[in-house]
């Protein structure tokens, strides 16, 4: 008997319609959960609630418009050339977190001048636990929609993608069969669940927020060396990646998990002017 789950769940909340899905409440979901342990943070250490508002405007919108443009310009851009109005259909899937990474740097870098008048290190260190929750809830939906799918396995929590959109037939002996796959999206769901207690327990139960960019060094560490490693089970994102050793989401990773060792070593060599915040 072979093990497996048969996924055929659907993103459908109203039967025939695309728009609202679940993949959509499980995005906004995770922001939502993001915001409230930041909010927690803010009163805790007696920041203007006007300071708060603000960075939901700045990170909700530098998340969805980095992530998608990462996916656009990263992965698919050959696609995306010859349908532009596509890019602005973020409910059908496709977002990178690298491009939102990216973009979430920026925003936050005019929010600490404008908003803040603080070391952008400041910042950083506390809304990476937010941001690696919401991660996980982006990852889950993107689970229920049948994207990013893994390698074929015969593990049994392999799970066989059952959506139209997937081609779960290979060759086995001469013959096309069904496979399980590794569920890619659970892993990584899962590491940043990790990452997320992990760093929301040193900012609460220890000192290590005051070594500025710790905190942030750690999270790209852990989120980036984490997808680099699920990389080696998943299906190329990029048409380019077919036959590759090391992908396009691998070669992304490796500039932020080499950023968070520096970051982390600056920390704890009290370089990154902790004083000055």
């Amino acid at each position: 008997m072979i093990l497996g789950i048969e996924w055929n769940m659907t993103s459908q909340l109203i039967d025939g319609w695309s728009t609202p899905n679940l993949y959509g409440l499980l995005f906004v979901t995770g922001l939502i959960i993001g915001f409230y342990v930041i909010k927690r943070m803010f009163k805790d250490e007696g920041i203007p609630e006007a300071w708060l508002d603000k960075l939901l405007i700045y990170v909700v919108i530098a998340t969805i418009v980095g992530a998608r443009l990462g996916h656009v310009f990263f992965y698919d851009w050959h696609i995306y050339k010859e349908n532009p109005i596509d890019i602005l259909k973020v409910w059908e899937g496709g977002l990178a977190s690298h491009g939102g990474a990216i973009a979430i740097l920026i925003a936050l870098f005019i929010y600490s001048k404008v908003v803040t008048k603080k070391s952008m290190w400041w910042i950083l260190d506390r809304i990476v636990a937010p941001i690696a929750i919401a991660g996980c809830f982006i990852r889950l939906g993107n689970l229920v929609n049948h994207e990013i799918i893994g390698q074929p396995t015969d593990l049994p929590w392999g799970f066989m993608f059952m959506h139209e959109s997937i081609n779960n037939l290979v060759e086995v002996d001469g013959e096309m069969v069904h496979v399980y796959r590794h569920p890619a999206q659970l892993y990584e769901a899962i590491g940043y669940l990790f990452s997320f207690i992990i760093l929301l327990s040193l900012y609460w139960k220890t000192k290590i927020k005051e070594k500025s960019g710790f905190l942030f060094g750690l999270f790209l560490i852990f989120i980036f060396g984490w997808r680099f490693i699920v990389e080696f089970v998943k299906v190329g994102q990029a048409e380019r990646d077919a036959g590759l050793i090391i992908n396009t989401g691998q070669w992304l990773s490796v500039p932020f998990v080499i950023a968070g060792i520096v970051i982390v070593l600056l920390a704890m060599g009290k370089k990154l002017n902790p004083k000055k915040e």
